[in-house]
């Protein structure tokens, strides 16, 4: 599960980063600083996956009478921006695979190592500016001068918060005024654009991230764009270009390469081609208002797709239940029971009996299991004892009950399971719609031959051995809901007969696959029964079924 939400992560910030690729071609010509921002926007969206826009999202709901949301089928494509999930902590039924363990020790010991690396970096160059002495200059920021082992190291902006700009020990003596005044000019223009924070920002990605090859191509983005952007700012106060990149060479010629991003310096980058820059430089052209327009309707974009998909994704939710429950009591069932059972419980609530979770979902959501998706094997594996009272006692069903009483009753306590698994289970479903093998209930040649109800017959019953149908004072939908049950496929009623009927079904089962036709016994299959004792016929589709994708479920405290 978290591997493929890592993977999502990463191909998703790739795609990002695609596209900042194509938009700053596109802005060539234009300011480095701009394009910095936007390598600078690629760097954060690995900090910041589209799942968490798309959690944020889902917490918006609307009303139950906007039909247009609920309808929309997003999950094609919020699969690949599924929210965050949250896994359960229990134990799995079988042992865990090694190598996700694996997998964590490696990634933490790579982070751990650059971690300590630019640790000890950036202690070396506090320790030097802590020792230094004051260097006269005309500056805005204080200027020090480092007289220690590293002196040997180029001039630069040092610190994040109170950044302060360090030069090696005589640096005066090896450049001209105007490259020294054009060297502190470079070094003012990353202080004055924080950009040791945001190379510091970078490198949290970069320790996150260390075995994935874009985050660093990044980084180098970030660094070329942004010594171009202080190589122009230089060259806008007036400074020669010739001096200037003579200094340059001269820094890079004597002096070490600062050995932290978030200590900018003045080397970085290729040497080669930013002097070719410095040499031919003709100022950059500012960005168009279409072109802005273009930017800022694409970071709009960017950010509100995820955010759309949750707010879609949202209206899958089932709706809360309507009904709860007063006490709840769950027991991991006993082992070596193999009965199963849900029947009446206190107050008219529900007991059952050495169930797995599946089956409490299907029973509550009313779905048989195959249309659970996503539940861990435990739900299947591990069964439980639940007793429930209802928040308001249940009026007694009688043998005078009609079918709609019962089944407002059933509804009723299935919203109270539902409630159940909710709060105890921490069960958060999403519904979808999808392109499943279906059955269709038609007429069969000749036309329908269901007896209708005799009012003497007793109240509505509809069950089934495996070998026999029998029904009593019951719909043809409810047929077809128990057709579902025995051949493990949905079945759609498709008759359109809407009265009440009573009828018995005889067949043979078949040895074979359930949603077979064929019949090997020596009586009728379902398939044959159906259409010779009703009338009816069970044909093959194709056809869109309503499922439940299990997002979070946990294993209950007792009690």
């Amino acid at each position: 599960m978290w591997m493929n939400d890592v993977l999502n992560h990463l191909w998703q910030s790739t795609a990002f980063a695609a596209a900042v690729a194509v938009a700053t071609a596109g802005l060539r010509r234009n300011s480095p600083r701009l394009r910095y921002w936007l390598w600078l926007a690629a760097s954060v969206k690995f900090l910041v996956p589209f799942s968490l826009l798309v959690s944020v999202g889902a917490r918006v709901q609307f009303p139950p009478d906007t039909p247009s949301l609920r309808a929309v089928t997003v999950q094609q494509i919020s699969g690949y921006f599924a929210p965050v999930t949250v896994l359960s902590a229990a134990t799995p039924t079988h042992p865990s695979p090694l190598w996700p363990g694996v997998l964590s020790a490696v990634w933490l010991a790579g982070a751990l190592f650059l971690l300590g690396r630019w640790y000890l970096r950036w202690r070396m160059i506090d320790i030097a500016a802590r020792q230094a002495t004051r260097f006269a200059a005309q500056c805005s920021v204080p200027v020090y001068s480092v007289h220690s082992s590293t002196a040997t190291m180029e001039p630069g902006a040092f610190g994040i918060i109170h950044p302060v700009i360090v030069l090696p020990e005589g640096i005066a003596e090896s450049l001209t005024p105007e490259q020294l005044d054009a060297i502190l000019a470079h070094e003012l223009r990353h202080i004055r654009y924080r950009d040791n924070l945001t190379a510091a920002l970078h490198m949290c990605v970069e320790a996150l991230f260390w075995f994935y090859p874009v985050v660093w191509w990044i980084g180098a983005r970030l660094m070329d764009e942004r010594e171009r952007d202080c190589d122009e700012a230089v060259l806008q106060q007036g400074n020669q270009p010739g001096d200037y990149a003579r200094g340059i060479v001269q820094v890079c010629e004597k002096y070490m390469e600062s050995p932290l991003a978030c200590a900018a310096g003045i080397s970085g980058s290729d040497l080669k081609t930013r002097i070719r820059e410095i040499m031919t430089w003709r100022g950059s052209l500012p960005i168009t208002r279409r072109g802005r327009a273009m930017l800022a309707g694409a970071a709009l974009v960017a950010v509100s797709i995820p955010f759309v998909i949750g707010i879609l994704r949202a209206q899958t939710l089932p709706p809360p239940p309507a009904y709860t429950y007063d006490v709840v009591s769950i027991h991991k069932s006993a082992a070596g029971d193999t009965s199963h059972l849900i029947g009446p419980g206190p107050q008219g609530g529900w007991r059952a009996r050495n169930m797995p979770v599946l089956a409490l979902i299907a029973t509550a959501y009313g779905v048989q299991d195959y249309q659970i998706v996503g539940a861990p094997g435990w739900a299947t594996s591990e069964s439980f004892d639940i007793s429930f009272t209802p928040e308001k006692m249940e009026t007694g069903l009688t043998a005078d009950s009609d079918l709609k009483q019962i089944q407002a009753s059933m509804g009723r306590n299935e919203q109270r399971m539902q409630a159940v698994l909710r709060d105890r289970f921490s069960l958060v479903l999403r519904a979808e719609n999808r392109e499943l093998p279906i059955y269709k209930l038609v007429h069969a040649k000749g036309g329908p031959k269901l007896p209708p109800h005799n009012p003497a017959g007793g109240p509505p019953s509809l069950g089934s051995n495996g070998r026999e149908i029998t029904g009593t004072n019951v719909p043809v939908a409810m047929l077809a809901q128990l057709l579902s049950q025995l051949l493990n496929r949905p079945v759609h009623d498709e008759t359109g007969l809407t009265g009440q009927y009573d009828f018995e079904v005889d067949w043979t089962p078949d040895p074979g696959p359930s949603d077979a036709p064929g019949n090997s016994g020596l009586g009728p299959s379902l398939f044959t029964a159906i259409a010779e004792q009703l009338g009816l016929r069970i044909e093959s589709a194709k056809g869109p079924v309503q499922v439940y994708v299990v997002e979070k479920i946990e294993h209950p405290s007792e009690n």
